[in-house]
Order: C-alpha cells, then sequence, then structure tokens
C-alpha cells in the first residue's frame, strides 16, 4: 500500500484531523493513473472516499488507511435505468466510494469465512456472523458538501458569494438549479475533449449547488408529510457566526436536485426562499428526471440502516456506520449538515437488534480538491474551451483483484456500443457484479456456518436476497415510516436479475 493511502498517528491525536484525512484522499487520487481524471483546466469532478480507521489495543496509534476512492458528478435517466443490474445508475463520487467500500468489505469477508483472517472483522455470537474487530471504524470523505438538502446553505452579507443573488424568478430556474455557478458549468459542458469519446447527453449532472429557505436550524418537520414547517416570515434572514457577530442571510446556495414527487415543491421566490430545505430530492436530469435520491438523503439513510447494504446485512451482526463525516474547503455550513445527515432521522425508533440511529461528527478540512470547480476556473486558460464536469467516473479500492474501475454514462469507460449488453461493459459497481460477488461470497462460505437467512432454498434472484435480509427490512422500513414516507419504492422490474 502506497504511504500516502495510509499513515499512523501517535495515540495522542484521538481526534480525527480533517486536514490529514483530505490529505489522503487527495494523494491517493493523485497516484491514480490518467484515465478518467478532469483535464486540467477545463474539465472539474468531485471526489468521495472511505477510510478505515484503527486503534491500537493500548491506544498509541491510530492508524488510517483510504479502502475507497470515488470521483464523479452525473447519474443516469430512469428510461436508462437496466431490468439486468448491468448499469451503474448513481455515479456521484459520494455513491462510488461506498460502492467501491463494499466490493473492499466483501473481500473481507471472504478473508473471514474462509480462515485466512481479515484486518476488519472477528466473529460475532451469531452462528454466521461477523462483527467490526475492536479498535476499527469507518470515515467517509467528500471534498464538497453532497448535493440535495446538505447544500442548502446561507450566504450572508459578511461572505463572498460565488454567485449573485437570485432578484428574479424565471420559468426555467426549475430545471437549471437557480444559475449557480457550478450550474452554469454543467449547462455549459456539451462540449467535450476530442481526444475522448464523447459522452451522452442522457448522463445527468452532479449537482452541489446550495440554497436555504430558513434559518439552519430552525426548522421543524412533520413526519408524515416531510413538508417543512415555516418559522420565519422575513424576507432576510439573520445569523449570528461563531464569534457572536449577527449577519443577514441574504440569498443561498442552490441545489439543482429536485423535490421528490407528491411532497412540497420548492417555492422558488428571489433570494432565501427558492428552496424548501429538509425534504427529499432525486438528482436532476437534462430532460429526463432520474431515480436516484440525493446524495444527502442517501448518507442520510446510512446513518440509521448503515452503508452496508442488504446484502452484506446478512452476515454483520450489527450495520456499519461512518463514525465521522469530513467535507474539504467549500461552501459548507455546520447547521445545515446536521439538518441533513442527522436531525431528519434524529427520532426515528423501534429498529431491530443491530441497527441505530447514528450521529456521525461532522468535520470540515481545510484543503481544497485540485480538480474541484473553484480551482479548475482559477487554472482555466484561453483557448481550452469552456468549463465543464468530467465525463468519467473513477473508482479505486483496496482489494486484490481488478481495484480501478473507469466509467462513463453507467458503463465502462470507453466500451463500444457493440459490447453493451456484455460483461465486457459492465462496471465492476453495478448491481450485476456486486451481487455476483456476493454470490461468490456466499458459494466460499463452509455451508455449516451460513447465517440463518441463507439457508432458505428459494433463494434466487437479487430481490430475494435482499428481501431475505429481514433485519435490514424491518429497520428501512421503521426508517421510511416514520422519517422518509415520500422516498420512491425500487422498481421490482429492475432487480429480478440473477
Amino acid at each position: 500500500m502506497p504511504t500516502s493511502a495510509h499513515t499512523r498517528l501517535p495515540g495522542r491525536f484521538n481526534v480525527v484531523s480533517a486536514d490529514e484525512v483530505a490529505k489522503l484522499c487527495y494523494e491517493r487520487f493523485s497516484q491514480l493513473p490518467r484515465r478518467g481524471k478532469p483535464e486540467p483546466g477545463r474539465e472539474w469532478t468531485l471526489l468521495a472516499a472511505v477510510l478505515q480507521i484503527t486503534r491500537g489495543a493500548d491506544s498509541h496509534s491510530v492508524s488510517m488507511e483510504v479502502v475507497s476512492l470515488g470521483t464523479g458528478t452525473k447519474c443516469i435517466g430512469q428510461t436508462a435505468m437496466s431490468p439486468t443490474g448491468d448499469v451503474l445508475n448513481d455515479s456521484h463520487a459520494e455513491v462510488i466510494a461506498r460502492r467501491g467500500c463494499i466490493r473492499y468489505l466483501i473481500q473481507e469477508l471472504h478473508g473471514a469465512v474462509s480462515g485466512r483472517g481479515s484486518s476488519v472483522f472477528c466473529a460475532a455470537d451469531e452462528r454466521g456472523k461477523w462483527k467490526l474487530r475492536p479498535g476499527v471504524s469507518f470515515l467517509l470523505f467528500t471534498s464538497h458538501t453532497p448535493c440535495g438538502d446538505a447544500s442548502i446553505i446561507p450566504m450572508t452579507d459578511s461572505q463572498p458569494q460565488p454567485c449573485p443573488p437570485v432578484t428574479s424568478v424565471k420559468g426555467h430556474e426549475q430545471t437549471d438549479g437557480g444559475g449557480d455557478l457550478k450550474r452554469k458549468a454543467e449547462e455549459s459542458g456539451e462540449v467535450q475533449n476530442s481526444k475522448q469519446p464523447r459522452l451522452e447527453e442522457t448522463a445527468e449532472t452532479k449537482e452541489e449547488d446550495r440554497g436555504d429557505t430558513e434559518q439552519c436550524g430552525s426548522l421543524n418537520f412533520n413526519k408524515t408529510s416531510e413538508t417543512p414547517l415555516q418559522t420565519s416570515s422575513s424576507a432576510d434572514l439573520a445569523q449570528t457566526d461563531g464569534a457572536g457577530l449577527h449577519h443577514q442571510v441574504s440569498d443561498i446556495h442552490r441545489t439543482g436536485a429536485k423535490c421528490v414527487p407528491g411532497g412540497p415543491a420548492d417555492p422558488l421566490q428571489p433570494g432565501v426562499r427558492y428552496h424548501s430545505p429538509g425534504v427529499l430530492r432525486v438528482k436532476p436530469g437534462r430532460g429526463e428526471p432520474t431515480l436516484s435520491l440525493s446524495c444527502s438523503d442517501k448518507m442520510a439513510r446510512w446513518g440509521v440502516l448503515g452503508f452496508q447494504g442488504a446484502l452484506l446485512s446478512h452476515y454483520l451482526q450489527e450495520a456499519l456506520y461512518f463514525s465521522t463525516v469530513v467535507v474539504g474547503k467549500c461552501p459548507y455550513d455546520q447547521e445545515v449538515m446536521q439538518r441533513a445527515l442527522v436531525t431528519r432521522c434524529a427520532c426515528v425508533s423501534d429498529l431491530p437488534a443491530g441497527f441505530s440511529v447514528r450521529r456521525p461528527e461532522l468535520l470540515q478540512a481545510t484543503l481544497e480538491f485540485p480538480f474541484s470547480q473553484a480551482q479548475t476556473e482559477l487554472q482555466h486558460q484561453a483557448g481550452q474551451g469552456r468549463i465543464s464536469p468530467c465525463g468519467a467516473a473513477i473508482s479505486w479500492c483496496n482489494i486484490t483483484e481488478q481495484p480501478l474501475d473507469v466509467t462513463a454514462n453507467g458503463y465502462k469507460h470507453g466500451v463500444t456500443k457493440k459490447a453493451l449488453g456484455t460483461a465486457k461493459a459492465r462496471s465492476l459497481l453495478c448491481k450485476s457484479e456486486l451481487f455476483h460477488s456476493f454470490l461468490s461470497l456466499v458459494s466460499a462460505t463452509d455451508p455449516s456456518a451460513l447465517p440463518n437467512s441463507l439457508r432458505k432454498a428459494e433463494l434466487q434472484t437479487y430481490w430475494d436476497y435482499k428481501q431475505a435480509s429481514q433485519s435490514y427490512q424491518q429497520a428501512w422500513q421503521q426508517l421510511r415510516s416514520q422519517a422518509f414516507p415520500l422516498w420512491p419504492r425500487s422498481d421490482r422490474n429492475l432487480l429480478l436479475f440473477h
């Protein structure tokens, strides 16, 4: 493992250093091959990573290691989704990093069930179940605030504003997300690098613009309707900073993520009244809607259900949670992050054994990702063409075989149309590939050591195996009914593959 992806800290550093986390992630990215990376000065992307933190039994040392890294800003439209699970639906960096971590965890479980051992898992009390080794935890890093609710951030009169305040509402703003600089770059991103294959225009761009219609932390939520209750009638909201200074909130950062159907819509009013904060949102599309929930919503869900997913829950005695979430240098608001990732699910109760509402520590680094949109604009030179989001998504994870996976439009980067529908075109992160990796783990498990939930002869399809993870499904039902009743249900017909 390269030294930049792994660091050992003295035991006195009991608190995770946000800058050390960011540095490790940026260095790990810099060591990856050129393929799929943005063109300097013209293309930008987002980065996310999962780090494994291991604290020594004597507490004299703490090590941090990047075990999964992802970049990406796009997701596919709903008509491009595949009933065979061979398309990567969501290529936002946080989702890529989490899915890469699933590959890493499957490899670690392989070592555990085979007797080779694992640096992550040890045997649990229940037959066929595993749990984290003492001192092991996981951290999520993202170079930018997650798209959706966490990006609806106030801009005060004391802050430089990365986009001009909205003074009027035009008919097209519901589609373009309100004119944020990042959104403008996405809309002007049709110019592709002539050295790379042109990406299909059906791919949808990642939104991390923000906006807020209320003072941070001042919302109450109706759990049955997910409608935020208005708590202020002022046109401009006041906010007090850490030094106790009083500032007017003159505008908000926009998010391009759209409110889920059936719930409250964004008011689209000037300034702070543009968005409805606290509601579920789907990632935006160019002309075609997507079915992918925003990263803010997915991360909030991971805070209750864990990030391991339904399949790996078969093998785990307890769900896996991120102990810490670190955000790189970018527009950021601690209370908004708390609202988006924690507060919305704080009252969920009656969860099955192994599940709980977790409140990760929220930190921000002072180090900016070199390929962020802001840095790309600074490096941009005349003659390079329009600045645009990078069309490719990169996944790297700390596994032995095929650790790198570069995709575009949901398929392997550079694949020909002739190869679509074949194994050669599939991303290693798509549902089908992860399912087959899981089935390989099941096959490698001695029949006498299989978890009880996997001892049913009728398990055949991806849907069957997910539904058989009963505790996970019960936890999901509690979360959905108590916090997210409007969360769209998956189309079963897209999950019946083998």
